[in-house]
């Protein structure tokens, strides 16, 4: 297993990486991407384990119903490239056996992969969505054909590569970028249906970084963001060489959709996890926030706060749902329930708007006015600040002042945003779970109880 610095190092390999229009040479000294860096490292630390044979337990795929529930709170105290890298490899690791009886060595290949990685202690980054170019058009319509990721040739050895990938977080601290097909494919796309897991300094890989990290030089003033910020990336393939044995799948347009159908539902339960915990915390919020307010017994106070808590009673529902329902492949691979996974992130992402909302009417407007806390220690006019944040007995002016910067932080800046679109689109967006839903929901056993319930037959 590598440690902290082992980690650092493995950052400096000459991967071409860029951030605000320049070219990075070494993303650990860059200080707003050498915080996320910092962040993956400890987490290395975090699991270190000296053993010849050792290997991070969240690497690995989880047995039965209870491994799997334990890794939810584990993976919510790791750092994003840990958990990133875990949800890849249960990807791979589903995926293989939707591919069990496919010819090819695509099965061989990714057990070869995935065994691999978990012994070398890589993190892994996923690259899914593609630039699409016209999204009217398919891939093979498109006026410049490299709107989608494809294989321009095949060797004897290997493919090459080329085309780009959208919103891919923390590529740059990765050690490889697990591409895969957007979706499904069609007769005369084989060369667009390519899995294939590429090194970060391969030839020809450029990565265009961007990040909610705030630029305030006083981190009070962003609580959590300053601490916990992940750089998203733009991946540019430029011809870029992939040998055999870390080729997934080439040309087979049929299978093409395994892949990403996996991946999502292993995002999907780690976004469903994430929810549940954040819905709980902003309840408890909101009771701080009306509490310092002298709201928290105001009718539509204590009704929008109601509603939090049913929401996250849900959320928190689904989440349990999705694990107890869990089911078991061949080669003894724990997932979620893909019905009770894809209903519940729907029912959380679609309404956690409102739930924003109904903080934000809680707070009041000093939410995004409040003086910051460098004016409160002002010896001229720090004073009045503190006089005029203050509610009494109820909260002292500076604890009210630092829990309005704690939900600005939150819900309404860089990260606030940040958040509500990455819950709304992280493993797809809405109408993918609604896909996924009608697939796996017993629509047969509904109408049948339906029919019976008036006392009907089924028509012939």
């Amino acid at each position: 297993m590598r440690t902290s610095a082992d980690y650092l190092e493995s950052l400096r390999d000459g991967r071409v990486t860029y951030f605000e229009g320049r070219r990075v040479p070494d993303p650990t000294a860059e200080p707003l991407l050498a915080q996320a860096a910092q962040v993956v490292a400890a987490g290395y630390d975090q699991w270190y384990d000296p053993g010849a044979n050792a290997r991070n337990p969240l690497m690995t795929a989880p047995a039965d119903e209870a491994d799997l529930r334990a890794r939810v709170p584990m993976l919510l105290a790791s750092d994003f490239a840990l958990d990133l890298s875990y949800q890849a490899l249960m990807a791979l690791s589903t995926a293989g056996a939707a591919l069990s009886g496919v010819p090819g060595p695509w099965v061989e290949r990714i057990k070869a992969y995935v065994e691999a990685a978990q012994q070398a202690d890589d993190r892994v980054a996923v690259c899914v969505t593609d630039a699409k170019g016209d999204r009217s058009l398919p891939p093979g319509g498109q006026p410049d054909p490299d709107a989608y990721v494809r294989v321009v040739e095949r060797r004897d050895d290997g493919v090459v590569i080329r085309g780009a990938k959208l919103h891919i977080s923390g590529g740059s601290f990765a050690h490889d970028l697990l591409v895969m097909p957007t979706k499904a494919m069609k007769p005369g796309e084989e060369d667009y249906s390519v899995c294939a897991a590429v090194p970060v300094n391969a030839p020809g890989v450029s990565i265009v970084n961007t990040t909610f990290a705030p630029r305030h030089e006083d981190a009070r003033t962003f609580p959590y963001s300053s601490r916990h910020h992940i750089p998203d990336g733009f991946v540019v393939f430029d011809d870029v060489f992939v040998p055999d044995e870390r080729v997934f799948l080439d040309g087979q347009s049929r299978y093409a959709a395994v892949f990403a159908h996996n991946l999502g539902m292993w995002q999907r339960l780690g976004s469903l996890a994430f929810m549940a915990a954040d819905a709980d915390r902003m309840v408890g919020f909101a009771q701080l926030i009306a509490e310092a307010n002298g709201l928290a017994r105001v009718q539509h106070v204590t009704e929008k706060i109601s509603e939090l808590m049913i929401h996250a009673t849900m959320v928190r529902a689904g989440l349990e749902a999705a694990i107890a329902n869990c089911e078991t492949t061949a080669d003894g691979v724990c997932f979620p329930s893909e019905l009770y996974t894809n209903a519940a992130k729907y029912h959380a992402a679609a309404n956690a708007p409102m739930m924003t909302r109904h903080i934000h009417d809680i707070a009041g407007g000093s939410l995004v006015t409040a003086p910051s806390v460098a004016d409160l220690e002002n010896p001229e006019i720090g004073p009045a600040v503190r006089k005029y944040m203050t509610t009494g007995e109820r909260a002292d002016g500076e604890y009210r002042l630092r829990l309005f910067h704690a939900l600005r932080d939150l819900t309404a800046d860089a990260y606030g945003a940040w958040r509500l679109v990455t819950n709304m689109q992280g493993g797809g967006g809405l109408y993918a779970q609604r896909i996924v839903t009608r697939k796996h929901f017993d629509m047969a056993a509904a109408k049948d109880a339906a029919l019976r319930y008036v006392g009907l037959e089924p028509p012939v």
